[in-house]
């Protein structure tokens, strides 16, 4: 069984009153509450970067919560799924085992998660085009097999499978560069995640919660990351 909010919130008071304070007061009552994001948003972004933190405890209660926040478990087991690309494959395993409990405990069935093949979603031919240019010019004929595996799993695979919405898709990824601090990738991702729907007040809302979960220099590289990106799509 995954710990309570209030047992959770006793249990950091006994060590760090003040950081059981920060929970409540900024985290809890301020950050989760701001509308700028929705809570099932905030869900999305908080798993993922605890996902590729790799920190198990944390991942447990934020599982929880986003199931209560509206992500579905089909969801959890595709943001699972999409991570294990980009935080590793160690990370996306670790995850399994957390969310394995919490499903359990939900009686939570595997007929209620997407299937292993589904039908996937049009492919955008030219946005695809200019990604593979994109790829090519950046690695190079050394790594033709990279570049290739990148299109055939990724692009014209997992980005497509309908259980996450292109544009959730987007919100975790960007979510774990940011929380591994990869600004070469963090800039094609904030393009895409703002292609595929998100705001430009959106995209710093997500910089400003991840300040909290993954740590504040991450959030400031990433805000000067941002801010680049916002200005050239302005021009």
């Amino acid at each position: 069984m995954t710990q309570s909010a209030a047992d959770a919130l006793e249990q950091i008071k006994s060590v760090s009153p003040a950081l059981a304070r920060y929970r409540s007061d900024t985290i809890v009552e301020n950050l989760w509450k701001n509308d700028i994001l929705t809570a099932r948003d905030r869900s999305l972004v908080t798993v993922a970067a605890m996902i590729q933190r790799g920190q198990p405890i944390e991942l447990a209660y934020q599982i929880g919560l986003a199931l209560d926040n509206g992500v579905t478990a089909a969801e959890v087991s595709e943001t699972i799924a999409h991570l294990s690309f980009y935080s590793g494959w160690g990370n996306g395993t670790n995850a399994v085992d957390v969310a394995a409990q919490i499903f359990a405990d939900r009686g939570i069935d595997p007929d209620q998660l997407a299937d292993a093949n589904e039908d996937l979603m049009p492919l955008d031919e030219p946005a695809e085009a200019n990604r593979i240019a994109a790829v090519e010019g950046l690695v190079g004929p050394a790594f033709s097999r990279l570049a290739d595996l990148t299109t055939q799993v990724l692009f014209r695979d997992l980005w497509l499978r309908p259980a996450l919405s292109p544009r959730d898709r987007s919100l975790v990824t960007m979510t774990a560069l940011i929380t591994a601090n990869l600004p070469a990738q963090i800039v094609f991702h904030i393009n895409k995640a703002m292609d595929n729907g998100m705001t430009q007040g959106q995209v710093a809302e997500v910089i400003t919660h991840l300040a909290f979960y993954a740590g504040w220099p991450n959030a400031m590289n990433a805000a000067n990351v941002a801010k680049d990106v916002f200005a050239k799509r302005e021009t």
